[in-house]
C-alpha cells in the first residue's frame, strides 16, 4: 500500500506548510531547512542498473528503467542496490533524483545502518545520505524503503555516488547494462582423449534443491556447434532444450540462405522444434518436462560426419521416472564435418530481473565414447567466465570441484569468485554408463 503523507505542519521553528499545489516557497524553505548540502563524491553508479526490487522481478520490470527508478509506488517495494568493496572503512553516500510535487522520505539501509533522506525538488538534485561504517570487505547490499510521500510515487532516482576510505576499488555494473543484470554466465570446459575421434558425449547434471531458480539454463552438453540441457523458464514451465547453430552468422534466422540452414531430420514425441535467434541463429527444439531439483539427469549427444559435408547431431534425455532414454531431437549441419568438439557445461540466468537470485548446478560425471563404443572418461576440467565477469562488471561467479563432482554458481552477489582459469584433474563420480547405441530411440 503506498505510504502517503499530507506533512502539514505550523509555521513555526524553522518548519513549513507544504502547499496543495506544489508551491515554490514550500519546496524552498525544504531546501534550506531539512537538506544537508551534498557532498561531491568521486564515484557514482547507475540506480537501474545495479538495483532490484527485493523479491519481486516483476516490480523490478517495471520500476528498473533504462534512464533510472520510475514508478516506485509502494512501501513494501524494498529496492535492493549492490556495489562490491574491496576494503573496509567509511561509505559516504549520496542520491540523484527528484519528485514531480511535493516531497517524499526514503530510508537507507547498509550494513546494520539506517539514514533518512528527503526529496523535495521537482528538478534532479544530488541529495547527502551520510556516512556508513563497512567493517566486512565484499558485495554490499544497500536498501531503499520509501517511507512517506505528498505525491504519487516516491520520486524519480537516478545515481548513487560514494567517496570515501572504503571506495577505492568498488566493483559494480558500469556498462552492458542488459548483460549486466543478467549475471556472470559460467563455464567448465572438458578434455577430450587424444588421437581418437569421439562420437558420443555423456554427463550427468543436477540442481541442487532450491537452487531451480526461473530464468537459469543448466547446460549439460555443449559442443562446438550448440548445446543441450535444461531451463525454468516460468513458475509452470520447464524445458529440456537442444539447439545447433547455423554456420551462417546472423541473430535473425529469417536472413539464413537455405543452403546453410539447420535441417530437422527426426525428433521425439511431444518436442516442439523451430528456429531460434539473437544469439547466433539455428534450429532449435524443445520438450517440456518437468524435470525435478534434487535429481540426477543423463544426457547423451551424437556427432556423425557424413560425407556430404554435414554432421548430424543427436540429443537424447534420460529421467529417472521415465526409466529409458528419450530422444529429443537430431539435426543436420551444413558446411561441417566433425565429431564431438569443445565439449563443455554452462550455467547462466537469461531473465534480467532474476539477476539478483543465487543459483547452482553439479555435474558428477562425464564421458565420450568413439564410434566402436569404447568409453573414456573426463578426466580434466577447467573454469571461465563471460565478459560481465572478466570485465569486473559483476563479481558473483564460482566453480569448483566436491565431492558431489563439478559445481557452477553465479548471481546473487555472493562472495568467494573463483579465479578465471582455474583447472582440475577430475575423477567420474558414476560408473561408465552402461547404454545400448543401436537400441536408442
Amino acid at each position: 500500500m503506498l505510504i502517503k503523507q499530507l506533512m502539514t505542519v505550523a509555521l513555526l521553528g524553522g518548519s513549513f506548510l507544504l502547499s496543495g499545489c506544489g508551491g515554490d516557497s514550500a519546496t524552498q524553505a525544504a531546501d534550506s531547512n531539512q537538506q544537508a548540502p551534498a557532498p561531491i563524491l568521486p564515484h557514482s553508479l547507475a540506480l537501474a542498473a545495479n538495483s532490484w526490487v527485493k523479491a519481486n522481478p516483476a516490480a523490478s520490470k517495471t520500476i528498473m528503467q533504462e534512464d533510472g527508478i520510475r514508478n516506485w509506488r509502494y512501501g513494501d517495494q524494498v529496492i535492493s542496490s549492490f556495489i562490491h568493496l574491496s576494503q573496509t572503512g567509511e561509505l559516504e553516500l549520496a542520491i540523484s533524483g527528484k519528485i514531480a510535487s511535493g516531497q517524499s522520505t526514503i530510508e537507507v539501509s547498509l550494513a546494520g545502518q539506517t539514514k533518512s533522506v528527503t526529496l523535495n525538488s521537482s528538478t534532479e538534485q544530488q541529495y547527502a545520505i551520510g556516512t556508513f561504517s563497512i567493517s566486512t570487505p565484499g558485495y554490499q547490499e544497500i536498501q531503499l524503503r520509501g517511507v512517506a510521500s505528498s505525491s504519487d510515487t516516491f520520486g524519480e532516482l537516478t545515481r548513487l555516488s560514494f567517496g570515501g576510505s572504503a571506495a577505492s576499488g568498488a566493483s559494480f555494473i558500469r556498462d552492458e547494462v542488459y548483460w549486466g543484470r543478467r549475471g556472470p554466465s559460467v563455464h567448465l570446459s572438458y578434455q577430450l582423449p587424444e588421437a581418437t575421434p569421439i562420437r558420443y558425449f555423456y554427463s550427468e547434471m543436477q540442481v541442487p534443491a532450491g537452487q531451480d531458480v526461473i530464468g537459469s539454463f543448466y547446460m549439460a552438453n555443449g559442443f562446438a556447434d550448440g548445446y543441450f540441457g535444461i531451463q525454468v523458464n516460468s513458475a509452470s514451465e520447464r524445458r529440456v532444450l537442444f539447439s545447433v547453430w547455423s554456420p551462417y552468422q546472423t541473430d535473425d534466422p529469417s536472413t539464413i540462405p537455405a543452403h546453410l540452414q539447420v535441417k530437422l531430420l527426426r525428433k521425439g514425441e511431444q518436442v516442439v522444434t523451430g528456429e531460434f535467434g539473437n544469439e547466433g541463429s539455428g534450429g532449435q527444439s524443445f520438450l517440456r518436462y518437468p524435470w525435478q531439483a534434487g535429481t540426477t539427469y543423463q544426457f547423451l549427444l551424437k556427432a556423425e560426419p557424413q560425407a556430404d559435408n554435414y554432421t548430424h547431431y543427436t540429443a537424447w534425455f534420460f529421467a529417472p521416472d521415465q526409466a529409458k532414454w528419450q530422444l529429443i531431437a537430431s539435426f543436420s549441419r551444413p558446411e561441417t564435418q566433425r565429431n564431438i568438439e569443445r565439449p563443455h557445461a554452462f550455467l547462466e540466468n537469461f531473465i534480467p530481473e532474476m539477476g539478483d537470485t543465487t543459483r547452482s548446478v553439479y555435474f558428477p560425471s562425464q564421458w565420450f565414447a568413439d564410434a566402436a563404443g569404447n568409453w573414456y572418461p573426463n578426466l580434466h576440467a577447467s573454469f571461465s567466465v563471460d565478459d560481465t565477469g572478466r570485465r569486473g562488471n559483476r563479481l558473483d561467479f564460482a566453480g569448483t570441484y566436491t565431492e558431489q563432482g563439478l559445481m557452477l554458481q553465479n548471481c546473487g552477489f555472493f562472495n568467494q569468485s573463483t579465479q578465471p582459469g582455474m583447472q582440475w584433474q577430475v575423477t567420474p563420480k558414476r560408473p561408465q554408463p552402461a547404454i545400448d547405441f543401436t537400441k536408442l530411440p
